[in-house]
């Protein structure tokens, strides 16, 4: 019985396996792919020239909203020293911004194939993108209708240093704690990044000038490679022959510069933390130090001089900012300290003048040593030889009084007739041994470095150097505080509105006597 019961199962049994088996190789349609999204349009138009600015937004428009991933936007590029600074979708549009742009140059954006993707199953990412732009080309500048030194401090009216910004470094060997973090730069001092809106808020309110200092040492050759933990190996980084920029922060050096230039104010840009007291500063006025940094000074000037060559005659380059000897002496040190400071200030105006171009008959700004207004520092100042007349000028700092300008065991809290004598007196210093003697000068910072007093004593102390100032054709920048923190450069608005108003009265009064 059991038999003839296997005899049907075992057939209907192989049945079923053969018709489940054929089941499974049956061919499946294939899914067909959809197109990737397509552009559509470009904002401004493929190959747009005459442009202007140091940096330009270009929106490319798509056929359906699109998602681009961090990794891909990263891929985006663009050519010729400019940086991508910002990429980010947008429903249907992608938003790319290109900064540190240059009169004249051309342009090449790729927005490699993948980049962009879109929100259906089973599709294609988009093709490759290239898009190509133009600057216009720099303002002509007729043969000797560049202004000489004399001529532009006195047009410069009243300034302010950008700074706590492009100059912000680590400041010590033993602690490199913004590389280290992995710190933005910019904002490692406590500031937010410069933008177009501050600096047009000190254009709108009567200032003609900026400074913008820059250390430039952790932008420098072989820089990265000698960091080891919270360490620089500044020996290793010194012995390099390896002088290169980095082309990402050099464009962000030109987006700010251009900031400056576009609002019709004269810019000073500069080598700034390079110097000083702290433990990274490679820059000093010593001898044995000028002979081996010399060539990589140099080269920093080649390669600065050589970027903004092209620029008109409201830019200005400054040698260098407060140089020390090798024990970080302030106000003097000896003749032979001095002596080194010519030499780099020399350097400097060779090296500028041998890129050509404009840099041929640019105004340039000379440091004494530790910016110092000292007398013996300022007579030991001397102008170098210069292929050009008329377009070399001195810069000095000062914070004065001291017991006003800083925190002290002794402080002075009001800024009183003694306090007014003393600056007094440091500007007809200035007037008698430079502008005397036809070298025009800038006060290059001045101010207070003490959040301890009043508003209104600030005021009369700025009041003070910027109409004695006037008397000698002396450009006065302030430090920082005018506006100053994330906050409020962010907005931005000022910190400080009353000392910014005594600025702009004492120099308009002054003009107006």
């Amino acid at each position: 019985m059991m038999k003839s019961k296997l005899k049907y199962i075992l057939p209907t049994l192989a049945f079923l396996a053969l018709s489940c088996g054929g089941s499974e190789n049956q061919k499946q349609d294939p899914v067909e792919e959809v197109p990737g999204p397509a552009l559509v349009s470009t904002n401004p138009a493929d190959g747009t020239g005459g442009l202007t600015g140091s940096s330009i937004s270009i929106t490319f428009t798509y056929d359906q909203n699109i998602l681009c991933t961090a990794q891909t936007l990263s891929a985006i590029q663009v050519d010729n020293g400019a940086i991508v600074s910002e990429a980010r979708p947008d429903g249907a549009k992608l938003l790319v911004t290109v900064g540190g742009l240059s009169r004249g140059a051309s342009y090449t954006v790729v927005i490699p194939a993948g980049t962009v993707k879109g929100y259906k199953q089973n599709q294609k990412a988009s093709a490759a993108v290239t898009f190509h732009f133009s600057m216009k080309e720099p303002d002509p500048v007729e043969p000797g209708s560049w202004e000489t030194a004399a001529e532009a401090v006195k047009n410069m009216g009243v300034g302010w240093n950008l700074g706590n910004t492009l100059e912000s470094n680590s400041g010590d060997v033993e602690n490199m704690w913004i590389e280290s973090s992995n710190t933005s730069y910019e904002e490692a001092w406590g500031q937010t990044a410069a933008t177009r809106e501050l600096i047009h808020m000190f254009k709108e309110a009567g200032f003609n000038a900026i400074r913008v200092p820059v250390t430039w040492y952790p932008h420098l050759g072989n820089f990265k490679a000698t960091i080891y933990g919270t360490h620089w190996e500044k020996s290793a980084w010194l012995e390099s022959n390896d002088y290169q920029v980095d082309a990402a922060w050099m464009a962000r050096v030109k987006e700010v510069v251009g900031y400056v230039l576009d609002e019709g104010m004269y810019c000073i840009l500069n080598v700034h933390h390079d110097t000083g007291t702290a433990t990274t500063a490679w820059l000093r006025a010593d001898q044995s130090v000028y002979a081996a940094v010399r060539d990589r000074y140099c080269s920093l000037w080649t390669q600065i001089a050589t970027t903004f060559e092209s620029y008109g005659p409201k830019l200005l380059f400054e040698s260098f900012n407060e140089m020390l000897d090798a024990t970080n002496t302030w106000n003097y040190a000896s003749k032979e300290a001095d002596d080194v400071i010519n030499a780099y200030n020399a350097d400097f105006v060779a090296t500028v003048r041998a890129t050509g171009g404009n840099n041929a008959k640019r105004n340039l700004v000379l440091n004494t040593y530790a910016a110092s207004p000292d007398e013996r520092a300022v007579k030991d100042f001397a102008l170098p030889q210069d292929n050009v007349e008329g377009h070399l000028m001195a810069e000095v700092h000062s914070y004065a009084p001291y017991n006003f300008a800083f925190d002290t065991q002794n402080p002075q809290e009001m800024f009183d007739s003694n306090c007014d004598r003393e600056v007094r007196s440091i500007m007809d210093g200035l007037g008698k041994n430079l502008v005397a003697n036809g070298i025009p000068c800038i006060l290059g910072e001045y101010g207070a470095d003490t959040g301890k007093r009043a508003e209104a004593e600030l005021a009369k102390q700025a009041a003070c150097y910027v109409s004695q100032g006037a008397k000698y054709n002396i450009a006065c920048f302030y430090w920082m505080g005018l506006s100053d923190g994330k906050e409020d450069r962010a907005a931005p608005r000022w910190t400080k509105p009353a000392l910014k108003d005594a600025i702009l009265k004492a120099y308009n009064d002054s003009k107006n006597n």
